[in-house]
């Protein structure tokens, strides 16, 4: 195992850290990746990520900083507090959140989706039958980067808003049992779109940023108005409240 990322949202007890990072070693972990970013600092205060970096560095178990190149910029912020978008727009630049994405290299889904439609034009969106993508998501099954949660559900990279049990990510996913997942898998979101107007879905008439956009658009119509267990109805909800 190369490495084990975390925001470091859970870092304030010394004795907690200490603890997590011997049973990291037990399990063939030896570094942490530890988000910092102007995008974290809105949930999580400056001092934690630091506060994990020192303990590792005094314990002798690996880290670093994703992205170290922040540090002189959050260095100035309260370490104690968060910071919401437009204290951090006074504090570093007005256009800090593209210039960040930007530098991340993001895809624009989940939460920035409200990103990419306010920075876009909207000359640059397109019908849902125009920017669908037959292609298969291979995006939805990678292993080069991912998420789990706490509840050992496989979050798939950029795909936000689809869970699925890790087990059957890695052994095999039982046919039928994820609908939205498998549509999405075997024929993008050209094969998703045709199944959602099939079931009412009425498309956007100003169009979409993207593929990606239009996506998360039907995912989120259909578990508003279906049952999907791969779908969390409660994510698509929160996403579009942000930065809106």
């Amino acid at each position: 195992m190369e490495y084990v990322e975390t925001n470091a949202f859970w870092a304030s007890d010394e004795h907690l850290i200490e603890q997590r990072l011997r049973a990291l070693s037990r399990v063939g972990a030896h570094a942490l990746c530890i988000s910092l970013d102007p995008f974290h600092t809105e949930y999580v205060p400056v001092r934690l990520p630091l506060y994990l970096a020192e303990i590792c560095r005094r314990s002798n178990f690996g880290y670093f900083l994703w992205q170290e190149k922040y540090l002189p910029v959050l260095s100035a912020l309260d370490p104690n507090k968060t910071h919401n978008r437009a204290e951090l727009e006074r504090l570093i630049s007005s256009d800090y959140v593209i210039k960040t994405a930007q530098s991340y290299g993001l895809l624009m889904g989940g939460r920035a989706l409200n990103i990419e439609e306010e920075y876009l034009e909207r000359s640059a969106r397109e019908p849902a039958v125009s920017i669908a993508d037959a292609r298969p998501c291979r995006r939805l099954l990678s292993s080069g980067h991912f998420h789990v949660d706490l509840n050992g559900m496989f979050i798939p990279p950029g795909c936000t808003g689809i869970v699925i049990d890790l087990k059957e990510a890695v052994r095999g996913i039982p046919e039928g049992k994820y609908p939205v997942f498998e549509a999405l898998l075997s024929g993008g979101t050209v094969e998703l779109l045709r199944n959602a107007l099939s079931l009412g879905f009425v498309e956007n008439p100003q169009g979409y940023t993207s593929s990606c956009a239009l996506c998360f658009h039907i995912r989120r119509w259909l578990c508003q108005h279906e049952a999907y267990i791969e779908l969390d109805s409660e994510h698509y909800s929160e996403s579009l409240k942000y930065y809106s």
